[in-house]
């Protein structure tokens, strides 16, 4: 494959390709399988970089593809400076980044700082060490409670479910926040902050442009000797307070990180996973910290007009605050499809994940109504490509994918779906392989089946069934894409007054986007209509449609 010297000069000068950038989200697991084991790979991405880039996408952002057991998809980490041998090697990886350049695609791999794998070398030498030796203080070892040592140092309960903290042999006890495969690294530890430089510069000297940030609101921790009780660590509600959430001190650790991204030309960059009090944010998106931060809040809104208006000023405000730009997405690896989302009753300000309940009744409660949801699902998209800042897209949501419900229990892969049986759905719905063919064993995914299985709706939603056909989610995407790069211009926006229903602002070009949530049709300002998520009627936009409108 060939670039265009357009392309080429794109990725060697321009250090603020990010700010408004479009990046896809690839799963690797799920993405393409060019070996037919069932389990995407990174040749299977090189094949599929064609694709990506008529898609019209700036950047990929990787979700681990490292050695690891798969105790949490990938996010126990075994080796933090190789590929897992199911996935490729190192030399295909050098290939994948080569192409994606040459396509003019950058690439933003996942790094995961807070915890690696049990089967890490460090956790192997600290388990063989001695208590007090310096491979224990890579992680945070404490000795028990009670005259034995066989009560746990505090009764705190995990992110997945269960304690915090598990026994050793010799009859210490081992900190991970999420599952007792993640143990979590000690970042007082000079040791831990000079191996994650060489993290960094490792990946970076391959080429790569930028990296997401897991569980950036973690990392240091403030451990009394006396440790506060799960109850009590409940009781902080003061930002910055919390021992083991979003301390100041975190953002030591990213200010020597940046000295590492500065390093490169241009300076590589990073997006922080921060679930943090929204005025905190802006700390982590700094331009002497990691430089931007995902913004979440469209990703647990209603599809309301009013919910959505609030987001976009609040999230452009602190983006200005910060000297960063904002970012906006709808769907991760992490959570229901937004297009399933939609497809069900408002939360209306109901604590916990959207979807949550309908996985758990395998698809069937409340009835989801499929073609509502993709409806929105396009006219959000298409208003959040209209948005100034950083849209990031989940690999499947172009092609208007919606969240797998029904995958047997003996199919499932997500550990958390067997450590809190039902009770926690599990993250696999999201995470079924793609179609890329009508036919085929796994829809063109590979030669063989897939890795978890594929509802037999696939195939009228594949690449192949909606490519090229006009009014496909796909072929919305690549209009929509491609007009972003046209239109884009100055990170601002100015509001248009509306209905009540009705989201319209105008970019700097004369750039109008309007999308409708409500049911009845409304007027469009005068101008050229450029894209619509759905047909007009008789000019007028329709409800749960977005169109974009260049005034003449």
């Amino acid at each position: 494959m060939t670039s265009t010297l357009s392309e080429q000069q794109l990725l060697v000068d321009d250090p603020t390709w990010w700010r408004q950038a479009s990046v896809y989200q690839i799963y690797p697991r799920s993405f393409a399988d060019a070996n037919g084991d069932g389990i995407g790979d990174l040749r299977g991405i090189i094949s599929r970089v064609p694709y990506l880039q008529r898609l019209g996408v700036d950047a990929v952002w990787l979700s681990p593809f490292y050695p690891s057991a798969l105790a949490d998809g990938g996010y126990d980490v075994a080796d933090y400076r190789d590929v897992d041998p199911k996935i490729g090697t190192l030399e295909e990886f050098d290939q994948m980044v080569e192409a994606l350049h040459g396509a003019g695609i950058r690439v933003i791999v996942d790094i995961v700082p807070n915890h690696s794998s049990d089967l890490h070398v460090w956790f192997q030498q600290a388990l063989a060490a001695a208590p007090g030796s310096p491979e224990r203080a890579r992680y945070i070892f404490r000795d028990g409670l009670g005259e034995d040592g066989s009560q746990p140092p505090a009764d705190w309960t995990s992110i997945f479910g269960g304690p915090s903290w598990t026994r050793v042999p010799d009859g210490q006890w081992y900190l991970h926040l999420f599952a007792k495969e993640q143990p979590d690294f000690n970042w007082d530890n000079p040791e831990v902050r000079e191996d994650f430089h060489q993290t960094l510069r490792f990946w970076s000297d391959r080429g790569v442009d930028g990296f997401r940030i897991d569980v950036a609101h973690g990392l240091t921790k403030d451990l009394a000797e006396v440790l506060p009780t799960q109850a009590e660590l409940d009781a902080i509600t003061e930002p910055g307070a919390h021992p083991l959430w979003d301390r100041d001190e975190v953002h030591e650790i990213y200010a020597g990180w940046r000295t590492v991204f500065d390093e490169y030309s241009p300076p590589r960059i990073a997006v922080a996973e921060a679930w943090v009090d929204t005025p905190r944010r802006p700390r982590y998106a700094s331009a002497d910290g990691l430089g931007q931060a995902f913004n979440f809040d469209l990703l647990e809104a209603d599809f309301d007009a009013a919910q959505f208006a609030k987001i976009i000023a609040d999230n452009l405000a602190l983006s200005a605050a910060s000297g960063s730009s904002t970012t906006w997405v709808f769907s991760n690896h992490d959570v229901v499809r937004h297009a399933t989302r939609y497809a069900l009753p408002a939360r209306n300000g109901r604590p916990g994940k959207q979807g949550r309940d309908w996985l758990l009744s395998g698809g069937t409660e409340p009835v989801a109504d499929v073609d509502l949801g993709l409806r929105r699902a396009r006219a959000a998209t298409l208003l959040m490509l209209g948005l100034p800042g950083s849209a990031y897209l989940y690999q499947g949501e172009e092609l208007g994918l919606p969240e797998v419900a029904d995958i047997p229990a003996d199919q499932h892969q997500d550990p958390a779906f067997f450590r809190n049986p039902g009770v926690d759905p599990g993250r696999d719905g999201c995470r079924v392989p793609l179609p890329w063919t009508r036919g085929g064993a796994s829809f063109g995914f590979g030669s063989g089946t897939a890795h978890l299985p594929q509802p037999a709706g696939y195939a009228d939603l594949s690449v192949e069934a909606q490519d090229g056909v006009a009014g496909s989610t796909l072929e919305l995407y690549r209009a929509a894409l491609a007009l972003r790069h046209e239109l884009q211009t100055d990170e601002t926006l100015q509001w248009v007054e509306a209905p009540d229903d009705v989201v319209h602002f105008e970019r700097p070009s004369g750039w109008h986007v309007v999308t409708n949530f409500g049911t009845e049709p409304t007027a469009l300002p005068d101008g050229e209509v450029l894209v619509t998520s759905e047909p007009l009627d008789g000019g007028l936009l329709p409800g749960a449609t977005t169109a974009w409108v260049r005034s003449a």
